[in-house]
């Protein structure tokens, strides 16, 4: 039975009468003289728009969000959830009086720095990277790191926060935006998250905007991982989940959550949702955890196939950087392409092992296993799932 709750009347007719959205306090940029707004590039426009056109944008559309190995156009990848991420928040960000820009920009960097195959790719390159150099690999870090790092696209502090900042595997019931002043606050922040991977839980927003974004990343896949898990077939439908006051199918979960921390986060200076709902959340993402990303069939495939061709790849890729071998791929794929996008880049005196971590997290699914076969030739075999197989001939 359907249940799809609705803003209070009050509610709505209140914001329609006050809503009178204002931008937040000026942009800041590493360097102040360039991307100035203006009428019709506003400051987090600007931001948006950089994004978009990065060098690693594209890769979005070959990243595994839940389900790699399957050849279905119809199941998600990075690239439509985070452009669900930021529909979903910018539709409660409208409704709050934020600014919508912002949380775009935000919303479409918030994953740019992720690894192929999703979670367990950027498990796989932390352990390998940690291993090497005592440091931690994670995606919003380097999601950083690639737009403020490699590319040096002078992107706002404040979208550069929501992004380090976003982190949807940890839910709240309220987010309470953080303190950040400058630049220097914002870098011993990253740092430390390399130095210590615990720092990822208690990084919070500094705006409204980021918090916001924050609860759509888990809003946008909770209900939409199921929807891709009857689309191969690892459940027979959503009615398999226990219900929940928020229902059990995405377009519920969503409308449902959207409209909670509308209700009561309207006019306050955090972002919120009431018990019923946090607390159906966590059941929901609990059991996406039991029923669908702890998958064991998918998990030995992770961990007994792609995980030892992390493991080779990293040793090729570092053994070159090492021995300064210019025709190795990592060179010519990856470091002059750097080059090529930068002005008065220093990129080739990175740390090999960084660079290394910069060229596997930028490579898409088919990518890797297509470099893996130049490479190692047919050591590794990946079988997919073909368009045809639940088809009797």
């Amino acid at each position: 039975m359907s249940n799809y709750e609705s803003l209070s009347k009050d509610l709505q007719n209140r914001i329609i009468s006050e809503l009178n959205p204002t931008d937040l306090p000026v942009a800041i940029r590493r360097n102040m003289e360039h991307d100035k707004p203006n009428l019709w590039r506003p400051a987090y426009v600007r931001d948006v728009e950089k994004i978009m056109h990065s060098p690693y944008y594209n890769r979005y559309c070959d990243k595994t969000q839940v389900f790699s190995f399957y050849k279905n156009d119809d199941i998600s990848r990075r690239a439509l959830h985070v452009q669900l991420v930021s529909r979903i928040a910018r539709n409660i960000g409208k409704a709050l009086g934020l600014n919508c820009d912002l949380i775009e920009a935000i919303a479409l960097g918030h994953d740019i720095g992720h690894t192929p195959f999703g979670h367990a790719g950027e498990r796989f390159l932390s352990k390998l990277y940690h291993k090497n150099t005592g440091r931690f690999f994670n995606h919003n870090v380097h999601s950083v790191r690639v737009l403020d790092g490699i590319f040096n696209l002078n992107i706002s502090l404040q979208t550069l926060d929501g992004i380090l900042c976003h982190n949807g595997e940890f839910e709240c019931k309220e987010y309470r935006p953080s303190k950040l002043s400058d630049f220097s606050e914002f870098d011993k922040m990253v740092e430390d998250c390399y130095i210590d991977e615990s720092n990822i839980e208690r990084l919070v927003p500094s705006t409204l905007e980021g918090c916001v974004v924050r609860i759509c990343d888990m809003i946008a896949y909770v209900g939409k991982d199921r929807q891709d898990a009857v689309k191969t077939q690892h459940i027979e439908n959503e009615s398999i989940f226990d219900s929940t006051a928020i229902g059990n199918f995405n377009a519920m979960i969503i409308n449902n959550l959207t409209v909670n921390i509308i209700e009561n986060s309207y006019g306050k200076d955090y972002i919120m949702l009431d018990d019923v709902h946090y607390d159906a959340l966590k059941k929901i993402k609990k059991e996406n955890y039991e029923k669908i990303y702890h998958d064991d069939a998918l998990s030995k495939i992770y961990d007994n196939t792609i995980e030892p061709m992390f493991e080779r790849l990293y040793s090729t890729l570092l053994d070159d950087l090492v021995n300064k071998n210019t025709n190795s791929v990592i060179y010519k794929h990856h470091i002059d392409f750097v080059n090529s996008r930068n002005r008065n880049t220093d990129y080739e005196n990175t740390e090999p092992n960084q660079t290394v971590v910069d060229f596997i997290a930028s490579m898409t699914d088919d990518y890797f296993i297509d470099l893996c076969h130049y490479l190692f030739g047919d050591e590794y075999k990946i079988e997919y799932k073909s368009y045809f197989d639940d088809l009797s001939i």
